[in-house]
């Protein structure tokens, strides 16, 4: 199972950029699928995740209005739109599937999931 996360790159404040992440090995279409991200020397925060069938989602307070996630089950894909990118948007972020049986009210957590892509590169310039 693998989860490819692209997209990411340099970009200056104000800016937007559009991750995708495709999975290949096995399907997520029956799984919530979520974005975490992890700036340098700060531990993996949530950001996103986006219910089965795509149409529940939740953010992580600080995000709410700037970033929107979605997903196409027919691609095996999950996204995220960044829009008006601040500096402290700078990190690795990491697309991820949960592990079996995992509940959608504990998709925050790291631990849930088993699957992650290897992560990509946002930097924003001040």
């Amino acid at each position: 199972v693998q989860l490819q996360a692209s997209g990411g790159g340099f970009v200056q404040t104000g800016g937007s950029l559009r991750l995708s992440c495709a999975a290949s090995g096995r399907s997520f279409r029956n799984s919530h699928m979520t974005w975490f991200r992890q700036a340098a020397g700060k531990e993996r925060e949530f950001v996103a995740v986006i219910g089965s069938n795509g149409v529940h989602t939740k953010y992580a307070d600080s995000l709410k209005g700037r970033f929107t996630i979605s997903r196409n089950n027919d691609d095996n894909a999950v996204y995220l739109q960044m829009n008006s990118l601040k500096p402290e948007d700078t990190a690795v972020y990491y697309c991820a599937g949960p592990r079996y049986g995992s509940s959608w009210y504990r998709a925050e957590l790291p631990v849930e999931y088993d699957y992650w892509g290897q992560g990509t590169l946002v930097t924003v310039s001040s």
